[in-house]
């Protein structure tokens, strides 16, 4: 299995001292590879925390989370942000480009932190990505001049840059109309059908999550089998 969660638990605490809120409870998940994967639930249910939790943007109070063989609960803070640039690719609802770089520049911008990067490669995979999400036309331009589906595009193309072992979308089509949202569900299931890519997506569009070979509900802190 390529994420392996058990007994996941996840509280916040209140900052004005109030009453904790639960978010997840002895949660469990496992998600082979090559397997699509779509998270539903009303918001502040803690799909996102989930998510975040599994891309080690934040930590669980408790259980186990295991993915592509990496225990996350035993990687120290420099540990864990490798385990973000190289193992996992993100998507979010809002494009997160630089406005100041290019779609080019801004595809690269994950490969910085490595070591002994080679530039003329990555750029030339970079070009490759765009390519591959219809976007080679315009690498030179600037996120202010691409629609928000071309930016949102940008942003997959980013998120696989340093080839992931996993692909990490939270409500990737929230912020885009109609034609776009559908535009970048075709892109994710192609990606998924040429490269196996696994893909966790948090949505609240049924079109999209219809499209997972898997859905699961977040209700009352744990998953369960959802039928659209």
């Amino acid at each position: 299995m390529l994420v392996e969660i058990q007994q996941l638990n996840k509280t916040y605490r209140a900052p004005d001292g109030g009453d904790a809120v639960p978010v997840l409870s002895q949660l469990d998940l496992e998600v082979g590879d090559g397997e699509t994967v779509a998270i539903l639930g009303p918001s502040g249910c803690g799909k996102s925390t989930l998510l975040n939790i599994i891309g080690a943007l934040d930590r669980a109070d408790s259980g186990s989370i295991h993915v592509a063989g990496q225990d996350l609960a035993r990687l120290d803070e420099a540990a864990l942000a490798a385990f973000r640039n190289e193992t996992v690719g993100f998507v979010f609802q809002l494009h997160h480009l630089l406005p100041q770089c290019s779609i080019l520049e801004n595809v690269l911008v994950p490969t910085l932190a490595k070591a002994g990067r080679d530039a003329a490669a990555l750029e030339k995979r970079a070009i490759e990505l765009l390519d591959a999400v219809g976007l080679r036309h315009r690498a030179e331009h600037r996120p202010g001049q691409l629609s928000g589906g071309e930016r949102q595009r940008a942003a997959v193309a980013r998120a696989l840059i340093n080839s992931p072992r996993l692909l990490l979308a939270d409500e990737p089509t929230g912020a885009l109309d109609r034609v776009n949202a559908g535009r970048l569900a075709d892109l994710l299931i192609a990606l998924n059908g040429s490269q196996r890519l696994p893909l966790i997506v948090v949505t609240h569009a049924v079109d999209l999550a219809r499209r997972m070979q898997r859905v699961l509900e977040l209700v009352d802190g744990r998953l369960q089998p959802c039928r659209l």
